[in-house]
């Protein structure tokens, strides 16, 4: 993933952990109305707090296991992580450009591909000027790859 990426998901997690008091501060105000087995404010409290210890837990381990590429070390020889590349999908001859990113980073509507997906996977170690069919669900589809930058 780029340094953005990472940072933007170091945020994130920061924001989840101030929301950790606002939520307790929830669960103390329910809990002080009385009976618990039918306060619908304790147990909505309760399950705030258990989907953000879940969303904690899942951007803890997203930041720990992290690898963070240099881009000063990548070539544009091949596509990669990191790379902008031009292709031309001869399927319905319509040229596209996106950036390959991690998938926490994907944003297709701002260009920016997940290496998982059946394209990205497809054109991945290839060079400029070469075909590459990617299966997507709705069938296989031709790349020629115009350009890759970075």
């Amino acid at each position: 993933m780029s340094q953005q990426g990472l940072d933007k998901i170091k945020k994130e997690l920061s924001e989840a952990l101030a929301q950790r008091p606002v939520i307790a501060a929830a669960i103390a105000e329910a809990r002080e109305k009385g009976d618990l087995s039918e306060n619908a404010e304790y147990e909505s409290a309760r399950e705030a707090q258990g989907l953000l210890e879940m969303k904690i837990a899942n951007l803890k381990n997203m930041v720990a296991n992290a690898k963070v590429l240099d881009s000063s070390q990548l070539s544009a020889d091949k596509v990669q992580m990191l790379t902008r590349v031009k292709v031309e999908n001869l399927n319905v001859h319509q040229v596209m450009e996106f950036t390959i990113v991690g998938e926490t980073e994907a944003d297709f509507a701002h260009g920016k591909l997940a290496a998982t997906t059946p394209i990205a996977r497809a054109l991945m170690g290839h060079a400029k000027g070469e075909v590459v069919v990617a299966q997507v669900p709705a069938g296989p589809i031709q790349f020629k790859i115009l350009d890759i930058s970075l």
